[in-house]
């Protein structure tokens, strides 16, 4: 398997074409650190972005949601669609307003979705789901019931074409900017996991799964996520 994803002028980084990246290892580890993405498709000339919980299987895609979805009823004969995620890492105050800013990393994946209606391919997806945001859950939970499977959809896609780009540099001003007594600065933003606030009708003596020991307070979701990948 090539190490990057083919460019086109479909996933071409346009603009600052220097922080495009497409090689699968950047692009994926942009995926991998996300929980939610957005997924932007049309239906009969009208354009929709939906935000949903998904995660990645080599180079596959995966997303659930209700059967009766809009998005999911269209999708089902196979739809193009382009599925985007972004992290914002910190605000930039620069000198002056063009340089204001923001450091990122966002990944923008291009392909044809599509119903996964196998029935065990569903459920292995669903467990896969499971395990990528909480490892080794699956397999301690109540085996969903067929009418749950039913009202559940789940939606697979190959990626054809991806880029990443990512913004680190913080503040950069004009050269001559800099001696101005101008207030500059990089603010760092980011997701923090807060203490777990257990069920109140948790049944006394119910430990902590092994799986979750990652989701300690004051850790970042970004790296607790990618640590999930694996």
């Amino acid at each position: 398997m090539d190490g990057s994803y083919p460019v086109t002028e479909r996933n071409k980084v346009r603009r600052l074409h220097e922080r495009g990246r497409y090689d699968r290892e950047s692009v994926h580890a942009i995926l991998d650190a996300a929980m939610l993405c957005h997924i932007a498709y049309v239906i009969e000339g009208q354009p929709y972005c939906t935000p949903t919980v998904f995660w990645r299987e080599g180079d596959h895609l995966y997303w659930h949601g209700s059967a009766a979805s809009r998005m999911l009823r269209a999708q089902k004969g196979g739809v193009p669609v382009c599925l985007t995620v972004t992290h914002l890492d910190s605000l930039v105050l620069a000198r002056c307003g063009f340089n204001h800013s923001v450091d990122y990393r966002s990944a923008m994946c291009f392909g044809t979705a599509h119903i996964v209606d196998d029935p065990a391919h569903k459920a292995r997806a669903l467990d896969a789901m499971v395990n990528r945001l909480y490892p080794q859950r699956a397999a301690t939970l109540r085996e969903s019931t067929a009418q749950e499977l039913k009202a559940t959809t789940v939606i697979g896609m190959a990626i054809e074409q991806a880029s990443g780009k990512i913004r680190t540099k913080g503040v950069a001003d004009e050269e001559e900017d800099y001696a101005l007594p101008i207030y500059a600065a990089r603010i760092p933003v980011v997701q923090v996991l807060g203490t777990p606030e257990p069920c109140p009708r948790l049944p006394a003596g119910v430990p902590l799964p092994e799986g979750l020991r990652g989701f300690v307070a004051g850790r970042r979701l970004d790296e607790v996520m990618t640590e999930n990948a694996g």
